[in-house]
């Protein structure tokens, strides 16, 4: 096993990087990993800077991100305090976080002009995660577990600790002298990973330990890798990109192995919709079998049809009537260039604007796809509809992660 500084350098070898940032919550992984970060930083002569999110749930949290100020302060790393007071009591609080986390740790990041944001996660992390998802039920993708480098929210992050264990982590802050925060809900016995790190312990015994984990989770990445091959062969022959839509070749897509249609599907769906996540199996399947009735269906902010032999994966209208942008970005994919002349907004063009456009037959696209697309209004005017043909000196191009399907994992 690597020591964390070599892991560090393994990670970022041969990379011209500018700036890289740490995210430290105070605990003794993310605290480990600023440590280490800093040293490797000054060695390879990158500028390192840190941010902790607080999210404002507990009483503590504030002060803890204080003494992460002061840290940062005693290494000389520049430091940032991210505050999340956004969640009003709905969903999934630890969900609900995490969306957050990633998303205050990107605008940062933009900010700062990161090349890449490292998270303190280990081979403990990973291990759980696999052990959880096996309680789930999971398949390839969620036993694959955590990536060492992903995208999220249009940002570069990196895992580079996922090798390194917590115990000898924390072995290695106490010979420095250094210590770490304790966050209470990591005992909470009402959370499921808390649960999980405890069972692991009793697993161990039969040599279900976090090497053994973390070693199942990189035997199906490899699995998960060579089915996204796969289906990206598949895409090559079935899939075509039109005006923010994909149109998938039925009699192509219906050749292949189930589980490649499955995931041709998901990565469609996600394309399209810009989710984070994949929808759960359970609707995919569904709605795979609506498809092979030729019929379609509604799933996660996407809208899919059959027709003339083809399957057409587009933007649900209901899923983008509230999204509203002064420009020039709208709906996380389309990108809208013209003669801004300032106090336009961008929003779906709607029922209400494709009765404006008189000749919107003639784009040769469906009802539902021109209502679902970008449109500018000044004033409560329809200014153009790109889309739809409408309005001279406006375009609408898809962003550059939407410019080939499939995209890259993130």
């Amino acid at each position: 096993m690597s020591t964390p500084g070599e892991a560090l350098s393994g990670f970022f070898n041969g990379q011209d990087l500018r700036a890289v940032g740490v995210a430290v919550s105070g605990g003794s992984d993310s605290t480990a990993l600023l440590i280490f970060a800093t040293e490797w930083a000054a060695a390879a002569g990158v500028r390192l800077v840190a941010a902790t999110v607080d999210h404002g749930l507990r009483a503590e949290a504030a002060a803890e991100a204080e003494a992460v100020a002061q840290t940062c302060a005693g290494l000389g790393v520049a430091h940032e305090i991210l505050a999340w007071r956004g969640w009003d009591g709905s969903g999934n609080v630890q969900a609900e976080a995490r969306r957050a986390r990633y998303r205050l740790l990107a605008e940062w990041a933009r900010r700062e002009g990161l090349d890449c944001v490292l998270l303190g996660h280990t081979m403990d992390d990973q291990a759980e995660t696999v052990l959880m998802r096996l309680a789930r039920r999971a398949g390839v993708d969620g036993l694959a577990a955590m990536a060492a480098r992903f995208e999220r929210e249009g940002q570069a992050f990196g895992r580079p600790l996922l090798g390194q264990r917590r115990g000898d982590l924390r072995e290695m802050l106490k010979a420095r002298g250094v210590d770490w925060i304790e966050d209470p809900s990591n005992d909470d016995a009402r959370f499921d990973r808390v649960k999980t790190r405890r069972a692991l312990g009793e697993l161990a015994e039969i040599g279900v330990d976090a090497e053994a984990l973390a070693t199942v989770s990189e035997n199906m990445a490899d699995v998960r890798a060579a089915l996204d091959w796969q289906v990206a062969q598949v895409a090559k022959d079935a899939v075509q990109i039109e005006a923010g839509d994909l149109r998938v070749d039925l009699a192509a897509f219906g050749t292949v192995p189930e589980e490649i249609r499955r995931r041709l599907l998901v990565a469609g769906i996600q394309w399209v919709s810009g989710g984070d996540y994949a929808p759960r199996r359970a609707p995919v399947q569904r709605l795979l079998e609506e498809i092979s009735a030729g019929q379609g269906g509604t799933l996660a902010g996407c809208v899919l049809t059959v027709e003339g032999g083809r399957l057409r994966i587009a933007r649900e209208p209901r899923a983008v009537m509230e999204n509203e942008s002064a420009g020039p970005l709208w709906d996380g994919r389309w990108h809208v260039e013209g003669p801004w002349q300032g106090g336009e907004v961008l929003r779906a063009l709607g029922e209400a604007g494709l009765a404006e456009v008189e000749d919107w037959r003639a784009a040769g696209l469906p009802r539902q796809s021109l209502i679902a697309s970008p449109s500018v209004w000044r004033a409560g005017t329809l200014v153009a509809a790109p889309l739809a043909g409408h309005g001279a000196g406006w375009r609408a191009k898809l962003c550059p992660e939407r410019s080939g399907f499939p995209p890259p994992r993130r």
